[in-house]
């Protein structure tokens, strides 16, 4: 067991829930409008995102580096009678990354105190979207009172897009932006905290 799979499967066995189970609002925002295809979920959680997109039709594949999370996605994905369209994976994207296309790419705050290659994940997840589809991806901007992130610095919109090393021509950014939200802590305490919201579409081949 390495040692992101060993942190991360550890905050899941801890409790029996971590996540409230709804979609980040930014994917349901953009993606809702949208028609259904086939979906990567990068650090799915407990499925929350993967979920939401099923039951609109969408095929997703779930990925993440904690077992104990995957099997929530698939115990939940089957209470729903949505698990037909939800595969899991389990990748430390820091080693290995899915295989394949996707209409839709999601990286929802993929962030860590470990430390994860943002110059080989960003990339990957770009290289992953099907000709025509989007990449979206949404990162803490600040950091909550709660957060173990006090000592972070964040990028910038800016920042974001160039990480992903989009090929010039190829890709239109739809969306660049620091939106604000209230957050809940673990103790249902809330604060106002920025995100880093970057949504770019691949050129039809």
């Amino acid at each position: 067991m390495g040692a992101a799979e060993e942190f991360w499967d550890g905050q899941y066995r801890a409790t029996t829930r971590v996540w409230s189970g709804l979609p980040n609002a930014v994917l349901a925002d953009v993606v809702g409008p949208l028609a259904p295809g086939t979906a990567l979920d990068l650090g799915c959680g407990e499925g929350g995102d993967a979920l939401w997109l099923a039951r609109r039709g969408w095929r997703v594949t779930a990925v993440d580096v904690a077992p104990t999370a995957l099997a929530r996605v698939a115990e939940r994905a089957a209470e729903a009678r949505v698990c037909a369209l939800v595969r899991t994976e389990q990748h430390d994207l820091a080693a290995t990354f899915p295989d394949g296309r996707y209409d839709l790419v999601s990286a929802q705050y993929l962030q860590s105190p470990l430390e994860l290659p943002r110059e080989r994940v960003l990339p990957a997840a770009a290289e992953a979207v099907a000709p025509g589809g989007l990449l979206l991806v949404v990162e803490h901007g600040s950091a909550a009172p709660w957060s173990w992130s006090q000592d972070a610095r964040f990028p910038t919109p800016e920042e974001l897009v160039a990480a992903m090393g989009l090929a010039e021509g190829e890709w239109e950014v739809e969306r660049a932006g620091t939106p604000r939200r209230e957050a809940t802590g673990p103790a249902g305490e809330k604060a106002m905290v920025v995100d880093v919201v970057v949504a770019a579409r691949r050129a039809r081949a």
